[in-house]
């Protein structure tokens, strides 16, 4: 029997992390996986609480207030054509998220930008921080800004097109075809974008800065078509090129092109794994949408989408490091 996919959602019963739930059902319904509700008590309150009420009151507690802040979040719905689980344990959150993913062979995890755990480092909680450092897995981070979808109709008037900013590596590939699935399942147009940082050296003696511009760019061109070139013809898709710092490009590219999800690529290093680079950080701290975060391909079964959207796009997972 083939194994049900999964999906796992962090709450810290915060308004954002009821935005990132009202996303991760909608993604669970529509591909028809297994939602887990997970949250992390304190370990200091878990020892106050057992000297008081006795080691098993907070547990217990806890998993009726996921299960009632569930119920309020959708109070207007009555059929879910998925199934959700709650989980509760205690440590720190970052770890037993990383933890409870990889023992329950998530996915996706599904978690907002801000929250009430951890403290806020620059823009973005240090728990989704910490995460989107180690994870191998596809992170969906969710704005504090909106509620999320309520219903699954609603997900394609919150998209409206998805947004890919690759950086033109052997990784760009899978990145650009993640995306692609996505953009047919929600049925939005695609952008696939580059940008070209400035020359940070001065040219060559009897270089012009111009004709190297110039050439760079038309690399960069050819090398978004062949990108394209791949999506399916059933996907509208087009190419961007711009210059100028990566991440504020990126940022001003979603908001000009009215872009509701982007795609990006986690960086590899063979000794420490999938990093956040500071583009993809930036990025995040710059934008007010929804941003997938891909770690490196490790195992196709394992990255979002290319599996079920694969399936319904004609596209193929492919290997590889981003």
């Amino acid at each position: 029997m083939a194994r049900r996919q999964s999906l796992l959602c962090p709450i810290d019963f915060s308004n954002p992390s009821r935005a990132a739930l009202r996303y991760a059902t909608a993604i669970a319904e529509r591909f028809g996986l297994r939602l887990t509700l997970l949250t992390v008590n304190d370990p200091l309150l878990a020892e106050a609480a057992a000297l008081r009420a006795g080691p098993e009151w907070l547990p217990g507690d806890s998993e009726r207030e996921l299960r009632r802040f569930f119920d309020q979040t959708f109070e207007h719905r009555v059929l879910f054509p998925t199934e959700v689980d709650v989980l509760v344990t205690q440590g720190q959150p970052a770890q037993e998220i990383l933890r409870v993913a990889r023992e329950q062979r998530s996915d996706l995890i599904v978690m907002s930008t801000h929250g009430l755990t951890g403290v806020r480092k620059l823009f973005f909680g240090a728990t989704t921080e910490r995460v989107l450092r180690e994870t191998d897995i596809p992170v969906l981070v969710t704005p504090a800004v909106e509620p999320g979808p309520l219903f699954l109709e609603d997900v394609r008037h919150l998209v409206s097109r998805v947004l890919a900013p690759v950086d033109l590596t052997g990784a760009s590939r899978h990145q650009v075809q993640v995306a692609a699935a996505l953009a047919s399942a929600v049925d939005v147009p695609l952008l696939v974008a580059h940008v070209i940082e400035p020359l940070r050296f001065p040219s060559p003696p009897g270089v012009r800065r111009p004709n190297i511009d110039a050439e760079r760019r038309t690399r960069a061109e050819e090398a978004l078509e062949r990108l394209v070139d791949e999506v399916p013809r059933s996907v509208k898709c087009e190419s961007l090129t711009a210059f100028g710092d990566p991440a504020e490009e990126i940022a001003k590219i979603a908001r000009d092109r009215h872009a509701g999800l982007l795609v990006i690529g986690l960086h590899a290093s063979a000794v420490a794994g999938p990093r956040m680079g500071s583009v993809t950080y930036r990025v995040l701290c710059l934008t007010q949408v929804p941003v997938l975060a891909l770690p490196p391909a490790v195992a196709e079964a394992r990255a979002l989408a290319t599996i079920p959207l694969a399936a319904e796009t004609g596209c193929s997972a492919a290997t590889g490091s981003v």
